[in-house]
């Protein structure tokens, strides 16, 4: 990168692996509101790290979250990043974020960049 040439972080089209460990963020947090604020926990995780006001939840990762019922979400979720371009040409925001769910365990695992689009 050439001195005094600025490049915003979000404007990268990039892919990251996470583990996101949800028991911290819902400690606390009443039973039958742990589901509910798990996902809005993992949408700010996603725009913080990513940069984007938009986030997007895909349906497996809701799946993931749900699939213990509404007071027992798992310790610990191993989750996809995706910012990619916004085709919608009405849109307010140029990018978002895809966040999917990556099947498998998540302990021990540290964030890696899966792929550079």
């Amino acid at each position: 990168m050439v001195k005094g040439e600025k490049r915003m972080k979000s404007q990268d089209l990039v892919t990251r692996d996470y583990t996101i460990l949800m028991h911290k963020r819902l400690h606390g947090i009443s039973f039958k509101k742990r589901a509910p604020r798990a996902i809005r926990e993992i949408k700010k995780f996603a725009q913080m790290h990513m940069g984007t006001a938009d986030v997007r939840i895909d349906a497996r990762l809701n799946k993931a979250v749900w699939a213990n019922g509404i007071r027992n979400v798992p310790h610990r979720l191993r989750v996809r990043l995706s910012r990619k371009r916004n085709e919608d040409e009405e849109a307010e925001e140029r990018l978002y974020t895809l966040v999917s769910h990556v099947p498998g365990d998540a302990k021990h695992q540290v964030t890696e960049i899966v792929t550079d689009v």
